[in-house]
């Protein structure tokens, strides 16, 4: 600990951090590698198979007797079952075959295996003809952001890309609407609902706003406890001292709340067990609402068109979807001033004037900034970037979001975070490594039209500034 309260590394610890990061690091380039070539390989032993099956008969083709015995031969030495690598072979074929820039890409280190399933996730329903493009547009993003930061961005991509608009994919797929049930070990079974995902994520964020008031409630019952023990208090009622020790030695963690209090709901219609209520009165669980945050064109939400909104962090939804949230939201709707070329947010504004600068901030960030975090915006702390104590101005040019894990981060460790100006971020870590971290890319703006000849260059993300050069060439390993 050093004298500022901070958590900090002396020379024996940060050669000793140094060392553990090395060789992480390359342990890791030499997984990647690896698999890699075991993908190259199994999709040579697709292309052997279908070699040997040329000249065999129509019932022996149809039964893929040459591709089961090259999988069986692989699965011995691998210590595998046929069934799994045959399975495996079929999708190393989709990436070399279907998608070789990202192969290529892959091979030469540029992006990880994270970086692939991502892309042929979200690029293997496109039409063959579509994928180059996509992949033109994804890679570049890949080689300079974890994946699972992208996976919304590239969605859009991929769905603008998409022959068929999301409004008519969305009506067909609304069909496979369910409720299923799974047995667990030990007592336990699982509840999976498949439903629109605007309608999932918002009962996720309901009950994790719910756990969340949970677990203030028994801070505050904890310190009243404190407060009692260390005063020796007598004058308080016999009912409230108890309620008070009952939930301040509640043990639960987030998951075990928002699981509890889902199941309640589903059961009662309200939180049975809410630690808010009191002798005056019912709680506050019962009233607190989702919250989503979503990005929409003006045109799709005025009608003219059917570009999918951006449901932010998570995956896009369709425009009938987007238009029926908009009217019926009691919430004032925040229009976002892009620049026509760079898509950089250059202002906000909304019916009220409250925090102007938080809507400009969660315009631009849209999550959390620290590297490979994505905890939406609406879910973040607005951070002076420089503290307001030391002479940090409240202005956009000094503050970004930042989740709450990352925020106590910058606040009690050696991490260090300073402004580059247009929304870079230089993240400095104990060790003395330096991240970029830019702000997301435009997902929801004008895209000409992509069988015009001359504009599917056109439709990619405009390009964002260049990031000072970082003295590693390496992500984060987050």
């Amino acid at each position: 600990m050093t004298s500022h309260g901070r958590i900090g590394f002396g020379d024996a610890d940060a050669a000793t951090l140094a060392g553990i990061v090395h060789e992480v690091q390359s342990a890791q380039a030499e997984i990647e590698a690896a698999q890699a070539r075991v993908t190259r390989g199994l999709a040579r032993a697709l292309t052997l198979a279908q070699a040997q099956s040329r000249g065999a008969s129509a019932q022996v083709k149809s039964r893929d007797m040459a591709l089961r015995a090259i999988a069986a031969e692989i699965a011995a030495v691998t210590r595998s079952t046929d069934r799994s690598v045959q399975r495996r072979i079929g999708d190393a074929a989709v990436v070399v075959d279907g998608f070789p820039a990202t192969m290529d890409a892959w091979e030469a280190g540029r992006i990880t295996r994270a970086h692939v399933l991502l892309i042929t996730d979200l690029g293997g329903p496109l039409p063959p003809d579509a994928r180059a493009a996509f992949e033109e547009i994804a890679l570049p993003r890949c080689e300079n952001e974890v994946a699972v930061r992208l996976r919304g961005e590239l969605a859009i991509v991929a769905e603008r890309l998409h022959p068929r608009t999301l409004t008519e994919r969305h009506a067909e797929a609304r069909e496979d609407r369910c409720v299923t049930t799974f047995p667990l070990r030990d007592g336990l079974s699982g509840l999976n609902i498949i439903g629109p995902t605007v309608l999932i994520e918002a009962v996720y964020d309901r009950v994790t706003t719910q756990g969340g008031e949970v677990i203030d409630a028994r801070a505050a019952a904890q310190a009243r406890v404190r407060g009692r023990a260390a005063a020796g208090a007598s004058e308080v009622s016999p009912v409230s001292s108890a309620q008070d020790d009952i939930l301040a030695s509640d043990s639960r963690s987030l998951d075990h709340i928002r699981a509890d209090l889902l199941l309640d709901m589903l059961l009662t219609a309200q939180p049975g067990a809410d630690p808010t209520r009191t002798d005056d009165g019912p709680g506050t669980l019962g009233a607190i609402r989702a919250k989503v945050q979503v990005v929409v064109p003006a045109l799709t939400l005025l009608g003219a068109d059917q570009h999918p909104a951006d449901l932010v962090g998570r995956a896009p939804i369709d425009a009938e979807t987007a238009r029926t949230l908009a009217g019926a939201t009691p919430e004032p709707w925040t229009r976002v001033l892009t620049h026509p070329v760079s898509g950089a947010v250059l202002a906000t504004d909304t019916r009220f004037a409250e925090a102007p600068l938080r809507n400009l901030l969660k315009a631009r960030d849209r999550h959390c900034r620290f590297p490979g975090c994505r905890v939406p915006a609406i879910r973040c702390e607005t951070d002076h970037t420089l503290d307001y104590a030391q002479g940090g101005k409240t202005c956009v040019d000094n503050s970004a979001e930042l989740c709450q894990r990352h925020h106590s981060m910058k606040q009690f460790t050696a991490w260090q975070v300073r402004q580059l100006g247009d929304g870079l971020l230089e993240w400095t870590s104990p060790l003395g490594h330096s991240y970029i971290d830019q702000p997301p890319a435009p997902t929801v703006q004008f895209v000409p039209d992509l069988h015009d000849p001359g504009a599917r260059e056109q439709s990619a993300p405009p390009p964002k500034p260049t990031p000072p050069r970082t003295r590693f060439a390496d992500p984060p390993p987050f």
